[in-house]
């Protein structure tokens, strides 16, 4: 299923450009999923209600973290290795997903990854109020590396995962953005480049179609032949599957209205879906704006449909402007780091992937305190607009990215 061959990060421990190279060898021709495995399900103390909330208030953005945290840090240090290891194999990572499994499938690593990286954002900061760049850097891209490796699978809540892992990454570089060194920058943004590639909705949908769609008309053909003469045991066991389903819009007992009650019904209503798929394909292959334009008419008559297999896919589908947001942000990153190593030359090199020059630019300032410079993407689709605030002096705190960049946070 996996066709493509990477080189991962380790490529760039040769220019020495990304990581410090370590006195004794390693291997790094080990499946990364092998030793995420090992780091995701090792066991540590989580982090109390208490601590996460404070990370997120006024007072912990602008306040140097408290004693407290460098336990909760070096409680992830045997997880981190381990993580940091899987960013410099030279082999493609794979997970070992059974998607024969269909639409009910475990993926619990998922989950898992993304709290990693969320963690790897905590000890980057930890780290840099100690004096520790190198450490922070290679958290950072290591969690990068496993967040782009969390997308591998072409299902849709794995591109998912994988469009917010980066998000984070990236709004930590832009909170801390003054705290690197412009060499520190330059290796994040070689990182990031060298990692896996993203994995976008497109790629998803074949995946999709066939371990859910038509994971369940054969699951209730197989049903039917099972019991010919019970077709309300054949609508138990498919009830029982879809217990999960729509669990906030009422999923069953519209199924279950619009098909009849019975497995032919709810088998015609699946195979009403199947001719959306091409026309979903060609959608999220367009490029921006054309996209905005034809999703808008395409989405709004897929939530109108009766049929609820079409109106529930579509909120999954409708995601697609955070690949956008990922695309916007990467290069805001790049630019903010050209601005740094070459003032206004290097920030006019890079071009906005959603305009027809480079970014907008202009210097931030926060209660009367030059505090950074902010950059403005011309998406103008439907989650404009696309900010990002590079934050050269710590103080009062902010938003740094998203519709409300640049307000104070107050609690």
């Amino acid at each position: 299923m996996k066709t493509t061959k990477f080189t991962c990060l380790s490529l760039l421990i040769l220019t020495g450009t990304v990581f410090v190279s370590r006195a004794e060898p390693y291997r790094t021709d080990i499946n990364p999923a092998l030793l995420y495995y090992r780091a995701l399900l090792m066991p540590w103390e989580p982090m109390s209600d208490a601590d996460r909330n404070y990370l997120s208030t006024k007072q912990g953005k602008e306040q140097k973290l408290p004693e407290r945290f460098g336990q909760i840090v070096a409680n992830h240090d045997n997880q981190f290795e381990l993580v940091r290891r899987a960013a410099h194999a030279t082999v493609p990572c794979d997970w070992g997903i059974d998607f024969s499994d269909g639409p009910n499938i475990m993926l619990p690593h998922l989950g898992r990854a993304k709290v990693v990286c969320q963690i790897a954002q905590l000890r980057a900061v930890w780290d840099l109020q100690h004096g520790r760049q190198d450490d922070a850097r290679d958290d950072l891209l290591a969690a990068f590396v496993l967040g782009r490796n969390s997308g591998i699978d072409p299902i849709l809540i794995g591109a998912l995962v994988q469009d917010a892992i980066e998000a984070i990454e990236y709004s930590t570089v832009a909170q801390y953005f003054g705290e690197f060194s412009p060499e520190i920058l330059k290796q994040l943004v070689d990182g990031f480049d060298s990692a896996p590639p993203r994995h976008t909705i497109a790629t998803c949908i074949p995946m999709e179609k066939s371990a859910d769609k038509d994971w369940l008309i054969r699951k209730l053909l197989e049903l039917q032949k099972a019991n010919p003469n019970d077709d309300a045991k054949v609508m138990a066991n498919l009830h029982e599957m879809a217990l999960g389903w729509g669990v906030n819009t009422n999923f069953w007992p519209r199924l279950v209205a619009v098909s009849g009650g019975t497995s032919e019904g709810v088998i015609r209503l699946l195979r009403e879906v199947a001719p959306l798929y091409p026309r979903l394909t060609e959608l999220m292959m367009l490029p921006e704006p054309e996209y905005e334009i034809q999703a808008k008419q395409f989405f709004a008559d897929c939530h109108k449909s009766p049929n609820p297999f079409i109106s529930e896919s579509a909120i999954g589908w409708e995601t697609r402007p955070r690949e956008f947001k990922a695309q916007a942000q990467l290069a805001m990153v790049h630019a903010a780091v050209e601005y740094k190593l070459h003032g206004e030359s290097g920030l006019k090199s890079v071009m906005d992937p959603f305009g027809n020059g480079p970014f907008a630019f202009q210097r931030f300032i926060f209660k009367s305190v030059d505090r950074g410079f902010k950059l403005k993407s011309a998406y103008a689709g439907a989650d404009a607009p696309f900010v990002m605030i590079f934050v050269e002096k710590q103080g009062p705190a902010f938003q740094i990215t998203g519709p409300d960049a640049g307000k104070a946070i107050d609690k």
